[in-house]
């Protein structure tokens, strides 16, 4: 009742300040709402030099995976996260059928290893596996970034989710490219039920919730002679089943059209 009679005060307190042209209140309340429609997109910028991509194809399935998601875990502190490299966990479906079905695992997740080991002339696919800039990985450590330099790639992402891409090859030539964006989870805990895990509580970081791959079209720049590639996207929403995280961030990356290698990579925190 105390709760109730309080309120009604403050609303009579509001209906009588506005009848005696206390109208301050409220239009600084609409111009906080209009500024926060209209804020800032936030913007995620790689810079001229290599961003390594770090990829971890893992499943709740496996018993030999948690100590390596936690390898990967421990480089949300790492001060080069961002700037020097981006990792992002893909989890795979083929081991679902020991009992778990692994809420995060894609039959394209597993696809796109799959076509990783017949890059590398593989004849099977496993877990954990890293791979860093395409090539096969032996562990989460992430070497320094070497001098190569192969451009700038640029995102912008407004509040209604829609990204704005934009890539700027060091070389000044024009190519076709693709991007792909993927929405990453972090601290996601698991109660397992089945599998090889079966009864342990497992954390996911750099959870790779939702992917979409995109063309890109070439540009070019006016006045100045340089090229590039532009396109606006909808970062896609996760599925029901990606959980409740913690944080969320977003990775993405830009391949030569029909090469699954990244040419360049960036990313960072979602608000």
């Amino acid at each position: 009742m105390i709760r109730v009679f309080r309120g009604l005060k403050f609303f009579v307190w509001v209906r009588n300040a506005m009848k005696h042209g206390a109208v301050i209140f409220s239009v600084v309340l609409l111009t906080c709402v209009f500024q926060m429609a209209g804020a800032d997109p936030v913007v995620f910028e790689s810079g001229p030099k290599k961003v390594q991509l770090l990829e971890l194809f893992t499943s709740e399935g496996c018993s030999s995976c948690p100590p390596a998601e936690a390898s990967l875990s421990r480089l949300v502190n790492d001060s080069r996260l961002w700037r020097e490299f981006v990792p992002v966990a893909f989890h795979v479906d083929y081991w679902d059928r020991l009992g778990w079905k692994d809420p995060f695992a894609s039959v394209e997740w597993t696809k796109r290893q799959q076509t990783y080991a017949e890059n590398w002339k593989s004849e099977s696919v496993y877990t954990p596996a890293f791979v860093l800039d395409g090539r096969e990985w032996r562990n989460a450590n992430v070497p320094s970034a070497n001098n190569d330099a192969p451009g700038v790639l640029k995102i912008a992402v407004r509040g209604d989710n829609i990204v704005a891409v934009n890539f700027e090859p060091a070389n000044g030539t024009s190519g076709e490219f693709e991007i792909y964006l993927a929405r990453l989870g972090f601290g996601i805990k698991v109660n397992v039920g089945g599998g090889e895990n079966n009864g342990r509580n497992l954390r996911h970081d750099f959870v790779v919730l939702s992917l979409t791959r995109e063309k890109m079209s070439s540009v070019t720049h006016s006045p100045s002679p340089s090229y590039g590639a532009a396109r606006e996207l909808r970062l896609p929403s996760p599925a029901e089943s990606a959980g409740r995280p913690e944080r969320t961030a977003l990775a993405a990356w830009i391949t030569k059209a029909g090469d699954i290698k990244a040419v360049q990579v960036t990313g960072g925190w979602l608000p």
